[in-house]
Protein backbone atom coordinates (compact mmCIF):
# COMPACT_ATOMS: atom_id res chain seq x y z
CA UNK A 1 0.00 0.00 0.00
CA UNK A 2 1.07 3.55 -0.97
CA UNK A 3 0.09 6.37 1.38
CA UNK A 4 0.63 10.02 0.95
CA UNK A 5 0.07 12.95 3.17
CA UNK A 6 -1.27 16.33 2.05
CA UNK A 7 -1.61 19.89 3.69
CA UNK A 8 -3.49 22.74 2.82
CA UNK A 9 -3.78 26.88 3.98
CA UNK A 10 -6.37 29.52 2.67
CA UNK A 11 -7.12 32.81 3.97
CA UNK A 12 -9.99 35.13 2.55
CA UNK A 13 -10.99 38.57 3.88
CA UNK A 14 -14.41 39.07 5.71
CA UNK A 15 -17.21 41.52 4.07
CA UNK A 16 -20.24 42.85 5.33
CA UNK A 17 -23.45 41.52 3.11
CA UNK A 18 -21.80 38.56 1.84
CA UNK A 19 -23.06 34.70 1.97
CA UNK A 20 -20.85 33.04 4.62
CA UNK A 21 -19.91 29.45 2.83
CA UNK A 22 -18.25 27.27 5.05
CA UNK A 23 -17.66 23.67 4.72
CA UNK A 24 -20.17 23.03 1.81
CA UNK A 25 -22.81 24.98 4.19
CA UNK A 26 -24.29 28.73 4.43
CA UNK A 27 -23.53 29.63 7.50
CA UNK A 28 -25.75 32.72 9.11
CA UNK A 29 -23.79 35.61 9.70
CA UNK A 30 -23.49 39.23 8.78
CA UNK A 31 -20.37 39.26 7.10
CA UNK A 32 -18.90 36.26 4.75
CA UNK A 33 -15.97 35.92 2.75
CA UNK A 34 -14.60 37.50 -0.64
CA UNK A 35 -13.36 35.27 -3.42
CA UNK A 36 -13.52 34.37 -7.14
CA UNK A 37 -15.96 31.34 -6.34
CA UNK A 38 -18.20 31.25 -3.31
CA UNK A 39 -15.13 31.66 -1.05
CA UNK A 40 -15.39 28.82 1.37
CA UNK A 41 -12.17 29.00 2.84
CA UNK A 42 -12.68 24.79 4.33
CA UNK A 43 -13.07 23.35 0.92
CA UNK A 44 -10.13 25.05 -0.21
CA UNK A 45 -7.86 23.54 2.21
CA UNK A 46 -9.17 20.52 1.83
CA UNK A 47 -8.68 20.98 -2.30
CA UNK A 48 -5.54 22.06 -1.91
CA UNK A 49 -4.37 19.51 0.50
CA UNK A 50 -5.71 16.25 -1.56
CA UNK A 51 -4.13 17.77 -4.84
CA UNK A 52 -0.92 18.52 -2.68
CA UNK A 53 -0.94 14.82 -1.87
CA UNK A 54 -1.61 13.13 -5.12
CA UNK A 55 0.94 15.55 -6.15
CA UNK A 56 -1.30 18.11 -8.97
CA UNK A 57 0.07 20.92 -7.83
CA UNK A 58 -2.78 23.11 -6.41
CA UNK A 59 -6.61 24.82 -6.79
CA UNK A 60 -5.45 27.64 -8.35
CA UNK A 61 -3.64 25.48 -11.43
CA UNK A 62 -6.93 23.72 -12.32
CA UNK A 63 -9.83 26.59 -11.01
CA UNK A 64 -7.66 29.87 -11.78
CA UNK A 65 -9.51 32.64 -10.78
CA UNK A 66 -9.09 34.32 -14.41
CA UNK A 67 -10.86 32.32 -15.96
CA UNK A 68 -15.08 33.34 -15.73
CA UNK A 69 -16.46 29.84 -15.51
CA UNK A 70 -15.71 29.80 -11.95
CA UNK A 71 -16.66 33.00 -11.08
CA UNK A 72 -19.15 32.63 -8.11
CA UNK A 73 -18.74 28.72 -8.75
CA UNK A 74 -19.97 26.84 -5.46
CA UNK A 75 -17.05 25.16 -4.08
CA UNK A 76 -18.60 21.58 -3.88
CA UNK A 77 -17.96 21.37 -7.56
CA UNK A 78 -14.65 22.35 -7.35
CA UNK A 79 -14.02 19.21 -4.28
CA UNK A 80 -16.17 16.88 -6.19
CA UNK A 81 -13.32 17.69 -9.26
CA UNK A 82 -10.46 17.68 -7.34
CA UNK A 83 -11.80 14.10 -5.97
CA UNK A 84 -12.29 12.56 -9.26
CA UNK A 85 -8.99 13.74 -10.22
CA UNK A 86 -7.44 12.16 -7.33
CA UNK A 87 -8.96 9.17 -7.86
CA UNK A 88 -7.84 9.12 -11.47
CA UNK A 89 -4.47 8.51 -10.07
CA UNK A 90 -5.68 5.52 -8.32
CA UNK A 91 -5.31 6.98 -4.79
CA UNK A 92 -8.75 6.76 -2.32
CA UNK A 93 -9.11 9.34 0.42
CA UNK A 94 -8.42 7.62 3.86
CA UNK A 95 -8.71 10.62 6.13
CA UNK A 96 -9.33 14.51 6.52
CA UNK A 97 -8.12 16.29 9.69
CA UNK A 98 -8.91 20.18 9.46
CA UNK A 99 -9.00 23.58 11.67
CA UNK A 100 -10.88 26.69 11.10
CA UNK A 101 -9.81 29.91 12.41
CA UNK A 102 -12.79 32.54 12.79
CA UNK A 103 -13.81 34.85 15.76
CA UNK A 104 -17.02 34.96 14.90
CA UNK A 105 -19.92 33.31 14.25
CA UNK A 106 -18.77 30.75 16.31
CA UNK A 107 -18.31 27.06 14.03
CA UNK A 108 -18.59 24.65 16.36
CA UNK A 109 -22.93 24.18 16.45
CA UNK A 110 -22.30 23.81 12.23
CA UNK A 111 -19.86 21.11 12.46
CA UNK A 112 -22.57 18.32 11.98
CA UNK A 113 -23.92 19.71 9.26
CA UNK A 114 -20.77 20.38 7.37
CA UNK A 115 -19.15 16.87 7.60
CA UNK A 116 -22.69 15.05 6.38
CA UNK A 117 -21.90 17.66 3.31
CA UNK A 118 -18.65 17.22 2.30
CA UNK A 119 -19.25 13.56 3.22
CA UNK A 120 -21.51 13.29 0.64
CA UNK A 121 -19.90 15.33 -1.66
CA UNK A 122 -16.70 13.29 -1.50
CA UNK A 123 -18.43 9.64 -1.15
CA UNK A 124 -16.71 9.13 2.38
CA UNK A 125 -17.90 8.14 6.00
CA UNK A 126 -18.43 11.26 8.32
CA UNK A 127 -16.05 9.68 10.66
CA UNK A 128 -12.75 9.94 8.23
CA UNK A 129 -13.64 14.23 7.90
CA UNK A 130 -12.47 16.01 11.25
CA UNK A 131 -13.49 19.65 11.40
CA UNK A 132 -12.40 21.81 14.53
CA UNK A 133 -12.50 25.59 15.22
CA UNK A 134 -10.38 27.96 16.85
CA UNK A 135 -10.24 31.09 17.71
CA UNK A 136 -6.60 33.36 17.58
CA UNK A 137 -7.63 35.36 21.24
CA UNK A 138 -8.53 38.83 19.19
CA UNK A 139 -5.02 38.23 17.25
CA UNK A 140 -3.99 39.47 13.95
CA UNK A 141 -6.70 39.61 11.07
CA UNK A 142 -8.44 36.88 12.49
CA UNK A 143 -8.88 38.05 15.77
CA UNK A 144 -9.66 41.54 14.08
CA UNK A 145 -12.76 39.75 12.27
CA UNK A 146 -10.86 40.62 9.23
CA UNK A 147 -11.12 37.77 7.65
CA UNK A 148 -10.66 33.48 7.92
CA UNK A 149 -8.09 31.15 7.63
CA UNK A 150 -8.04 26.96 7.43
CA UNK A 151 -6.02 24.39 7.58
CA UNK A 152 -6.19 20.81 6.45
CA UNK A 153 -4.44 17.91 6.56
CA UNK A 154 -5.33 14.74 4.28
CA UNK A 155 -3.91 10.97 3.95
CA UNK A 156 -4.62 9.34 0.35
CA UNK A 157 -3.84 6.03 0.23
CA UNK A 158 -3.13 3.21 -3.54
Amino acid sequence: MKIRVGFGYDVHRLEEGKDFWLGGIKVPHTHGAVGHSDADVLIHVICDALLGAANLRDIGFHFSDKDPKFKGIDSKILLKEVVALVEAKGFSIGNIDSTICLELPKVNPHIPEMKKCLAGVMGMDEEDISIKATTTEKLGFVGKAEGVAAYATVLIQK
